[in-house]
């Protein structure tokens, strides 16, 4: 029987597998890459000839100082060990981070005083910010306990100065964070011959990035950038040239266990070997590796009475914090990720967070702004901080414009009934309890202590028990509150390839 073959659909599938995805646009040096010539009109970038259009074309994403970058991807956000507390508020669940930066170590002493200094410097007429700003030493006392020596020395003393600054509580750790992104851009500018150093910024006329970028901030220019567009010689600095950071802030929630567990060191081709219950592999605390084995991973409580071992063998060397750099690195490069201070993140703390937020870069907090704006439709002058003024999205500008939304997201789809009791005065009923517990029954009434003003913390301390080292558990504290065991360290958003290649 003669068969009559149709060689074209194997030609065809031949012609795919040697091209890939290039016939349908898929990739390949056909692909759309912004170059010298625009790909929607044919005219040239950068060319004052034709009214200079600029682009960044060359750009090369840097880390600010300090950070490092934390790869994104898929886990299993949640619950890894036994839920002692009985409080069901971190059910696993499959989430994905998006590549960020983080802090290698938590914030010092040394860098918080750093802040102080320049607080107290610019600020000269308004000293109410420095003392709004300073941390409380006080977080050190105890009714039962002589720690009057580190009230007075903990902060101030040079010897003290790579241990982790304690006693901010989660108000002062975002303005801090803002402060460092102001003061990074600025010397961004100076590298770059832009402005030159300026000591003598009083009051509102300091340096902020948004305010510079508004055109509300001048400084000492050495020079502008050369302009293109034939009608002006020079400009500013804008956002499009790559040259400002994005800001710094305190890392999620779900970036903060992300980057304290750190996968990459226990995966192969996308499968995991071992789920871990600490920053390091294994379930044990101790390092199990050559001359360091059975030394502790991190600084913690070893039981009653146990803050750092027996003398002549001290173990974590910790009777109570320890220098930020201790112990070993967890596979992304982060120091004590477990243990040392519990650290401030970005959440509102809800029990059922994890049945509501994204399962992309998951959080709850978002509190949406925008720029006051005189009725002209100008930016307002800046503030006696020489900050922009922002102002919650009103419902009237939410319900004109769907790209809007509203302003408060922190009980959207809340699914913790007893968290959305109404308060005739929340700031008073917020003051009425502590948070020691997360109900409380007050005159017969019930209420909720989970307040729009509740934040998460993680990580354990130095003055934990060894379940609180693992970076799933989860607990919270007044945004206004401060401890001794309570510090935190900043993130910034990638903005680049998200394996930063």
């Amino acid at each position: 029987m003669n068969v009559k073959l149709n060689i074209f659909p194997l030609v065809f599938i031949s012609l795919l597998i040697v091209t890939g995805c290039s016939l349908f646009g898929g990739g390949g040096n056909n692909a759309a890459q912004t170059g010298s010539e625009s790909q929607t009109t044919g005219w040239f970038y950068n060319d004052p000839d034709n009214g200079g259009f600029e682009v960044k074309t060359d750009y090369i994403e840097q880390a600010g100082p300090g950070l490092v970058l934390i790869e994104g991807g898929t886990y299993t956000m949640g619950q890894t060990e036994q839920d002692i507390t009985h409080d069901w508020n971190n059910i696993p669940r499959r989430v994905t981070v998006a590549s960020f930066y983080m802090d290698q170590t938590e914030v010092r002493n040394v860098d918080y005083r750093e802040y102080l200094h320049w607080i107290r410097r610019v600020f000269v007429e308004y000293p109410e910010v420095y003392k709004n700003a300073l941390p409380d030493t006080l977080v050190w006392r105890s009714p039962l306990a002589f720690n009057e020596p580190y009230v007075d020395y903990y902060f101030r003393h040079p010897s003290y100065n790579e241990y982790p600054v304690v006693g901010v509580d989660w108000l002062q750790a975002n303005d801090f964070c803002a402060w460092r992104t102001d003061r990074v851009n600025e010397m961004m500018l100076i590298n770059e011959g832009i402005l030159d150093v300026d000591p003598n910024q009083v009051g509102r006329e300091n340096f902020n990035t948004r305010a510079y970028l508004a055109g509300q901030y001048e400084g000492l220019v050495v020079q502008n950038l050369p302009s293109l567009d034939p009608n002006q010689d020079t400009r500013r600095v804008s956002m499009e040239d790559g040259i400002i950071l994005p800001k710094y802030r305190l890392p999620t929630e779900a970036e903060w266990e992300y980057a304290a567990v750190a996968l990459i060191g226990n995966s192969y081709d996308e499968r995991l070997y071992e789920r871990r219950l600490y920053p390091w592999d294994g379930h044990n605390v101790r390092n199990s590796v050559g001359n360091n084995r059975g030394i502790m991973m991190a600084n913690f409580k070893r039981g009653r009475g146990d803050m750092m071992g027996t003398a002549g063998d001290l173990n974590d060397n910790g009777a109570i914090t320890v220098p930020v750099s201790s112990f070993w690195a967890n596979d992304f490069g982060l120091y004590c990720m477990a243990g040392n201070v519990n650290e401030w993140v970005l959440d509102v703390y809800r029990p059922l967070s994890y049945d509501d937020v994204d399962d992309f870069r998951p959080f709850r907090g978002n509190v949406f702004e925008t720029l006051v704006r005189n009725e002209d439709g100008s930016i307002a002058a800046k503030d006696s901080l020489g900050r922009l003024k922002t102002r919650p999205i009103t419902d009237e500008e939410a319900a004109g414009r769907t790209n809007y939304k509203k302003a408060d997201y922190r009980n959207f789809h809340d699914g913790d009934i007893n968290s959305r009791t109404d308060f005739q005065n929340q700031e008073e009923s917020r003051g009425a309890a502590s948070t020691g517990a997360m109900y409380a029954q007050e005159g017969g009434d019930f209420s909720s202590l989970v307040s729009d003003k509740v934040r998460v913390y993680k990580g354990g301390s130095w003055k934990d028990r060894v379940y609180w080292l693992n970076p799933a558990t989860r607990r919270f504290l007044d945004q206004d509150e401060a401890r001794d065991d309570l510090g935190f360290r900043c993130a910034m958003i990638s903005v680049g390839s998200q394996n930063g290649k």
